[in-house]
C-alpha cells in the first residue's frame, strides 16, 4: 500500500457546486494521495458562480474546472476509479452500478445542495457550510484510505 495513489470521483446530480468543491478540495489540498475527478449523473454543463466565488476566496485553483457526465468516465480511455463518493441522494440513485474503469469502494455523503438556496446571504453560508463539511470529511476519507506516512497533516 505504500506509494499508492487512489482516483477519486465526486458524483453528484448538476456537478456545479457539491461535487466541484469536493474535486477542488482533494485535488489542492490531498493530492499527494491521489487524483480527484467529479461528474454528475444530469449535468448542467456550467459551474455554480458561488462555488467559483468560495474556492477563488479560499485561495484554491479553479482553472480548467468543467462540469461533465458521469458517462465520460464510463470509456475505456477513462481512469480507473479507486473511490467513488456520491455527495448528494439523487445521484446515488441514480448510479446504483459503476460501469467505468475499476472496481471503486463506494461512499455515500447525502449533502443538501447548496445551490437551490434562494436568499443570497443564506446561499453564500450554504455554501460555506457544505466546504466546511466537505472539508472535514475528506480528510477523514484520506486518514481511513491512505497509509499512515502518506497522510495529509
Amino acid at each position: 500500500m505504500e506509494g499508492f495513489k487512489m482516483n477519486v470521483l465526486f458524483l453528484c446530480t448538476g456537478n456545479s457546486a457539491r461535487s466541484i468543491l469536493a474535486e477542488v478540495i482533494f485535488n489542492d489540498l490531498f493530492s499527494e494521495h491521489g487524483c480527484a475527478f467529479s461528474a454528475g449523473s444530469q449535468p448542467i454543463g456550467k459551474i455554480n458562480p458561488v462555488a467559483l466565488s468560495l474556492l477563488e476566496k479560499n485561495a484554491h485553483t479553479i482553472q480548467g474546472l468543467k462540469s461533465q457526465s458521469i458517462h465520460d468516465f464510463t470509456d475505456e480511455k477513462a481512469p480507473s476509479i479507486d473511490l467513488l463518493i456520491s455527495v448528494c441522494d439523487n445521484a446515488s440513485n441514480d448510479c446504483p452500478v459503476w460501469c467505468g474503469n475499476g472496481d471503486p469502494k463506494r461512499l455515500h455523503w447525502s449533502l443538501p445542495d447548496p445551490a437551490t438556496v434562494e436568499d443570497t446571504e443564506e446561499k453564500d453560508k450554504a455554501f460555506e457550510e457544505t466546504y466546511k463539511i466537505l472539508m472535514e470529511r475528506i480528510a477523514e476519507t484520506v486518514r481511513q484510505h491512505c497509509p499512515e506516512k502518506k497522510r495529509h497533516a
